[in-house]
């Protein structure tokens, strides 16, 4: 995989013109067949202790601080928040995405949880497709609505990525810096939400396929795995092959009502990342009732507020923990609970949990 630099933005961002895959849902052509399901077999009861090991607050206190940091190379600046624990480290590092219209207070449940648990997580905001787009905007739909048909955001933000796992490194090797000498930049994972999903996936290796002209990775090698939340799907792209050069591990995490309140994701599309990352180890959570907001710090319906389901928030911080600790920490505790049926355990008539790993299929 190779770094998205300046100079194939004008590229990339031709490309994208000419085959927009991301935050569109063809309206006429049926989805793609699908690879068949392989749930997870449960064991007779869930192992609670386990459970509140993963989904329960950690031992360490949590601190936080936001910086502005600026890419002269694109003359662009990325504000920042950090949680980060306390101790001596070094602890592995998880770069968070926000969603269209987020910042960088955005899920901050999620990473004052993996803080807690001795992990750094870094919350980027993205300029163009932030709070700022709505805030004070006369008509804040159809502001966000145009964010996502600005194409400039398809390349901003996974640079954002990469450019802020270099600053994070040249700032860690400054002995004035907060975290100095305190991170393990052999252990970096990505997450997000939403088009912070779309972003954790791109900077995860997934290839752009047009429908003419060179695909195209936007990856950053240093990623050791990615936690994709509710990402925007095509069904197309189990055809192009778009998510076949994923080679990391993944944790998907969708619900039966997650439906996208500005593009056209319908709920059941989804799972496509995850049957077409068919190179990777990967992991499928859907939750029962979730909609899309259920991921995020808050749930919405139109205006008003309603009452989030108390099952939701746990099993998503149980099972990004467990993912976390698997894949950045080489926890074969953490590893046999997530694959062994620990997890889907817990999981009961929440929702469903599946995984695939072609290593285990080439042996089989």
């Amino acid at each position: 995989m190779r770094r998205l630099r300046p100079s194939l933005a004008a590229p990339l961002l031709a490309l994208l013109a000419a085959a927009p895959l991301v935050l569109a849902r063809p309206q006429e052509s049926a989805p793609a067949a699908r690879p068949a399901a392989a749930p997870v077999a449960a064991p007779a009861r869930a192992p609670a202790v386990d459970f509140a090991r993963y989904s329960e607050r950690g031992p360490r206190q949590v601190a936080t601080f936001r910086e502005e940091w600026r890419d002269a190379a694109r003359d662009r600046v990325v504000p920042i928040k950090i949680w980060h624990p306390d101790g001596d480290g070094p602890f592995p590092v998880v770069v968070f995405s926000h969603g269209l219209g987020g910042s960088r207070e955005s899920s901050g449940y999620l990473g004052d949880h993996l803080a807690s648990h001795g992990y750094v997580t870094l919350h980027l905001q993205h300029p163009g497709s932030d709070e700022s787009v709505w805030r004070n905007a006369k008509r804040p739909y159809q502001e966000l609505k145009a964010a996502t048909r600005d194409l400039d955001n398809f390349v901003d933000r996974p640079a954002d990525v990469t450019f802020a796992l270099d600053e994070l490194a040249r700032r860690a090797a400054d002995p004035q810096w907060p975290l100095h000498g305190k991170l393990d930049l052999q252990a970096i994972g990505v997450a997000g939400h939403s088009f912070g999903a779309w972003t954790a996936l791109a900077a995860a290796g997934r290839t752009f396929v047009p429908p003419i002209g060179r695909p195209r990775q936007a990856g950053d090698a240093r990623i050791k795995a990615a936690l994709p939340m509710s990402a925007p799907a095509n069904p197309r792209e189990l055809e192009n092959g778009s998510y076949a050069s994923i080679r990391i591990p993944c944790f998907h995490m969708t619900g039966t009502e997650d439906d996208s309140p500005i593009g056209d994701t319908a709920a059941a599309d989804r799972r496509i990342p995850f049957d077409g990352s068919v190179n990777a180890e990967r992991y499928l959570l859907i939750l029962a009732g979730a909609e899309h907001h259920a991921f995020g710090d808050e749930r919405k319906e139109g205006r008003a507020l309603r009452p989030r389901d108390p099952a939701h928030h746990p099993l998503i911080r149980a099972g990004a923990l467990a993912f976390f600790d698997a894949t950045l920490r080489a926890d074969a505790a953490a590893r046999a609970w997530l694959r062994d049926g620990g997890y889907a355990a817990a999981l009961g008539r929440n929702g469903t949990f599946e995984q695939r790993d072609p290593a285990l299929t080439r042996r089989e």
